[in-house]
């Protein structure tokens, strides 16, 4: 029976902590995204994200709100104009750049656009590597080279392993 699998148990057991559906939440959906896309690129003020998304002012309202509360981007008052807000990423909003970058590549490679605007290195003006898991070393990686340790128990579930135990049941 499926629920009786150690392997199952194992996996929901570790999905209760895992930190992708909390992460999902707070930046997982479309306007938060474009947001982050707006703030990676320079906008700062709120005009100035709903002129380059085209969103609606409650929308971007309500989603600018919950980046603060998640400590994504920072609100100040503006220094050159007290009445205006400055929005900017802060270290945790700046850290999602490769997210963006690989989901960006992701969409040129499975023809879901694709840009002659490439992000390039500004000391050498060349375009940046391509986002990859890497081993350790360096070493690029593919999914099946790839296996989850238990930190806690050192314990290892490779991939190939359930892939073998699904097969052979």
């Amino acid at each position: 029976m499926l629920a009786e699998d150690p392997d199952i148990e194992a996996f929901r057991k570790a999905a209760l902590t895992c930190p992708l559906p909390p992460a999902v939440e707070l930046i997982g959906e479309r306007w938060a995204f474009l947001i982050l896309r707006g703030a990676l690129n320079g906008l700062q003020h709120f005009e100035q994200f709903q002129a380059g998304l085209g969103i609606a002012r409650n929308i971007l309202s309500n989603r600018l709100t919950k980046m603060v509360e998640g400590g994504i981007l920072e609100r100040h008052a503006d220094p050159d104009d007290r009445r205006k807000v400055v929005y900017s990423l802060s270290a945790k909003g700046e850290a999602l750049l490769p997210v963006v970058l690989a989901l960006r590549q992701w969409g040129e490679d499975w023809g879901h656009g694709s840009q002659d605007i490439v992000l390039a290195d500004t000391r050498d003006g060349k375009p940046v590597r391509r986002i990859c898991v890497q081993s350790h070393d360096g070493r690029p990686l593919a999914l099946h080279d790839l296996m989850w340790i238990d930190r806690s128990t050192g314990a290892e579930l490779r991939r190939e392993d359930a892939d073998m135990k699904k097969a052979a049941g």
